[in-house]
């Protein structure tokens, strides 16, 4: 918990100015609104359902997407490994597809898959795949020989070597990937939920753009960071928890 309060400081010092500012009347009131507008807007957005049901929305295409990325990122990741001269006829290819904005496929995506479900999810998948693919890979990679060798005199098994020495040494690297491959998810699906979406956190701030309502805009963008954090802490207690040897406070990128 004190952890937890230290890297909310800013955050509070921050709302505390937005409150000073706006109530002060020193900035304009249409382009900072004060905090109190802000939340008369979270109430009738919540009494009439549609702030829970764009939160849901959001959190279950973030949740579709991030299932279906560290399904095929993390086996894909230990097969590159295994298999070497494979990835190299890939790495090409992957470093072509790493350079390329998510955002930028979204014409394709709505073309292919058109403007339901399934082409959210896909972006989701473009944007987070890489960070989860490549922290596994490379902490994989970074597993020391001498103890692979080690495995070697023990005579373990193909299988064994990896259940007991890959994946202990490279599982940091692993969850790493995974926070970041959660936060690119977030990201994603917020850009394409303002481009083709009829519902969802991101459609709710471009509707309220348009409909010139820039206290809905401010409560989305404060829900959006409010579950980033919130994220950020339950999966650091639960790494923690469930491995009380790793340190995860300090693998920020």
């Amino acid at each position: 918990m004190n952890s937890f309060f230290r890297q909310t400081v800013f955050i509070i010092f921050l709302f505390a100015l937005w409150f000073f500012l706006a109530e002060s009347g020193m900035v304009n009131s249409y382009l900072v609104p004060s905090p109190a507008r802000v939340f008369e807007a979270g109430v009738e957005m919540t009494v009439n359902g549609k702030l829970q049901t764009n939160i849901m929305i959001s959190i279950m295409r973030v949740i579709y997407g991030f299932i279906i990325t560290a399904s095929a990122a993390l086996p894909l990741a230990f097969i590159f490994y295994l298999f070497p001269l494979l990835y190299s006829y890939f790495r090409g290819f992957f470093a072509f597809l790493k350079s390329i904005p998510p955002l930028a496929a979204v014409p394709l995506l709505i073309l292919w898959f058109g403007i339901d479900e399934a082409s959210k999810i896909a972006l989701i998948f473009l944007a987070s795949f890489f960070p989860v693919f490549l922290d596994t890979f490379n902490g994989l990679s970074q597993v020391d020989k001498k103890i692979l060798e080690m495995g070697d005199t023990l005579d373990l098994t193909y299988f064994e070597k990896i259940y007991y020495i890959l994946i202990p040494e490279a599982l940091p690297s692993i969850i790493t990937g995974l926070r970041l491959g959660f936060a690119y998810c977030w990201r994603a699906l917020i850009g394409a939920e303002m481009i083709a979406a009829s519902s969802g956190l991101g459609y709710m701030i471009l509707d309220a753009e348009e409909m010139a309502r820039i206290d809905i805009v401010y409560l989305g963008i404060i829900c959006i960071g409010v579950f980033g954090l919130v994220i950020e802490f339950t999966v650091l207690r639960l790494v923690n928890r469930v491995f009380p040897w790793m340190s995860c406070e300090g693998t920020h990128k």
